[in-house]
């Protein structure tokens, strides 16, 4: 049985993410005059977290396919929108709220995923294009149908402990979420072929599909996935806070993406982890709330935070050259 090697663990996708989340931390304590106890007892780093992980697990399955989904920017508010429209204004039942607001994602995700397999278009400019759309739609929509961009939502009791309660008044239950999430996509990616065959789209795609993996039915699910874990995300937010609005969303864009990329996934596809991702994600997470705990200036707060995510870049990307230069001696 070989021994352990440093090299060989260097290797792994999540391994400058875990340098990166310990760097952040570290940087708080010493120079921020953060206590642990008070920053890891926080719940607001938690619950950003949590709601920036689930939107970003499937975005790093497609980054790592090779590909890229904007629109979830757009699909929050209109996840959180479609539930309080049919739930709240229209008062129907909050189940036919949660399927239409789960079902405006597959649709965008089917329209995003057959666009990019029947076009040549990148899928950046595709979901940018749907991005817009969308943004279109939730706006003009909420102002037809009820003549408002904010809308009220009562939910009942079991859906707020489900979807949209706190666990000790301070933690979202949409943590769980993303911790059970977290373990089915680590599982289906690092376990079943499915996983493999999204490794190999995005190493090589005309490879994979000569190798009989049919791609275009998995970039397809893969755009689905993405499009209805952001609108998921919009409508557990309309129901913890009681209320949506056409507004907001646009910020999980660059949050979702520089996490993946501090999580040790490759904009070029073929390279990334499901703990990388969840690293990615505590870690933006950790250097966006973690400067509120400080004595630090709040003036200098977004110089720091984006030093601070450079490097985590920076350290991620040098690691993972360092590592892929690494040939392991051979056993004379």
């Amino acid at each position: 049985m070989s021994g352990f090697s440093i090299g060989l663990f260097v290797r792994r996708p999540e391994f400058g993410a875990v340098l990166s989340f310990a760097a952040v931390i570290a940087f708080y304590v010493a120079f921020g005059g953060v206590s642990l106890g008070t920053l890891f007892g926080a719940a607001s780093w938690v619950n950003f977290a949590a709601n920036l992980g689930i939107v970003a697990l499937p975005v790093g399955l497609l980054m790592i396919a090779g590909e890229l989904d904007i629109s979830i920017g757009a699909m929050i508010p209109a996840g959180s929108m479609s539930i309080a429209i049919l739930s709240g204004y229209y008062e129907l039942p909050i189940v036919i709220g949660m399927f239409g607001a789960l079902a405006i994602g597959v649709l965008v995700g089917l329209l995003n995923g057959f666009l990019a397999v029947r076009t040549s278009v990148p899928s950046l400019i595709i979901t940018l294009g749907t991005l817009v759309a969308v943004q279109g739609l939730v706006l003009a929509g909420s102002v037809i149908l009820t003549g408002a961009a904010s809308v009220p939502l009562n939910a009942p009791a079991w859906a707020k402990t489900v979807f949209g309660d706190l666990i000790q008044g301070k933690f979202q239950v949409i943590i769980l979420w993303w911790f059970a999430l977290t373990v089915v996509f680590g599982f289906v990616l690092h376990a079943t072929r499915y996983g493999n065959w999204i490794f190999a789209m995005g190493g090589d795609e005309v490879s994979a599909r000569n190798a009989g993996i049919p791609t275009d039915r998995l970039r397809i699910a893969l755009f689905v996935l993405s499009s209805t874990a952001a609108s998921f995300v919009g409508m557990c937010g309309a129901i913890l806070f009681n209320s949506a609005q056409v507004s907001g969303g646009m910020n999980y864009i660059f949050n979702t993406v520089v996490s993946i990329v501090v999580g040790g996934v490759l904009l070029t596809g073929g390279f990334g982890s499901v703990a990388g991702i969840f690293l990615g994600a505590l870690t933006f997470a950790v250097v966006n709330q973690g400067i509120y705990f400080t004595d630090i200036d709040r003036n200098w707060s977004n110089l720091i935070i984006g030093v601070m995510l450079m490097a985590a870049v920076l350290m991620n990307d040098t690691f993972r050259q360092m590592a892929l230069s690494f040939a392991p001696k051979k056993n004379k």
